[in-house]
């Protein structure tokens, strides 16, 4: 378990720096969103012919697990939207609320019962952005954005906490990757109509931040939480993730200078999540000891 809990942490500062990408890189978030998947996809390819991985999936099987994947990316799009109508520092926070669509999603999707002690947590972390949407008035956007955007995530890991108990890892995350890619490729003539863009293809720049972000932020984070959902469960994994805010944030100000963009109540907000995270492992340990 001392384990499990090591990968996850490592993990999640790994996919802190995915909110940095995603502001260093100049591309359209749809675009962005689309060059990790495909990049991922192409990745996990490989290492599946690799190590000579069976896919002896059913095509009914397979379109199961891609459908997961359009949930994913459908977040990944909304989260590095609201980062280039806001900044990285609320893009993070906002998916914070992970936490709390898990908490009202998983007992309704799972027939189980609502548990009191995540509801009240995930609420500190709803005060907390409430907080920050209130008083920043110039990012609404990037934060209504950001807010729905952990929605789908919060769907997809309580949706792939039961395919990880059945399906090889790498397999879901490539089928997931593959879905992802198509489903956006589809999506992406209507999405340019309302949203124009500049360009397609990115600079040199950008094509080094995009294949960090797919090998280490994307292909790596998510084939551990794939594993970690085997020993923890959705809603612990959630708000582990309430922690990746503080790593995007430190780099966000010490190499971006973003410090001069917050204000106040983000600060306020922010002690608020933190403290919604270090409760869970407070309560955590006592039900453990």
């Amino acid at each position: 378990m001392k384990h499990s809990y090591f990968m996850l942490h490592l993990a999640v500062l790994c996919l802190g720096l995915s909110g940095v990408f995603g502001k260093l890189i100049s591309l359209n978030e749809g675009i962005l969103t689309w060059y990790r998947v495909f990049l991922a996809a192409t990745i996990l390819f490989f290492i599946l012919k690799w190590y000579k991985i069976p896919t002896d999936f059913t095509f009914k099987e397979k379109l199961h697990i891609a459908k997961n994947g359009l949930l994913l990316t459908a977040s990944w799009l909304l989260f590095y939207a609201s980062i280039k109508y806001s900044n990285i520092s609320i893009g993070v926070i906002c998916y914070c609320m992970a936490s709390f669509f898990t908490a009202i999603f998983a007992p309704m999707i799972n027939k189980a019962k609502f548990r009191l002690s995540e509801i009240l947590l995930s609420g500190l972390t709803l005060c907390g952005i409430a907080l920050i949407f209130h008083f920043d008035t110039s990012h609404q956007l990037g934060i209504v954005l950001g807010i729905i955007s952990p929605a789908f995530a919060s769907l997809y890991a309580i949706n792939n906490e039961r395919l990880t108990k059945k399906y090889n890892a790498i397999c879901i995350n490539y089928y997931q990757m593959v879905g992802g890619a198509l489903g956006l490729a589809c999506l992406l003539p209507f999405y340019i109509q309302h949203y124009p863009i500049s360009t397609f293809i990115p600079n040199v720049l950008d094509i080094l931040y995009l294949i960090i972000l797919s090998l280490c932020s994307t292909v790596g984070v998510y084939l551990a939480f794939t594993e970690i959902l085997k020993k923890i469960s959705a809603f612990t994994l959630n708000l582990s993730l309430n922690l990746e805010p503080i790593y995007a944030i430190l780099i966000a100000f010490l190499f971006l200078n973003e410090a001069k963009e917050l204000n106040l109540s983000f600060y306020a907000g922010l002690f608020l999540v933190v403290s919604s995270v270090l409760l869970q492992y407070w309560i955590s340990s006592k039900k453990s000891a």
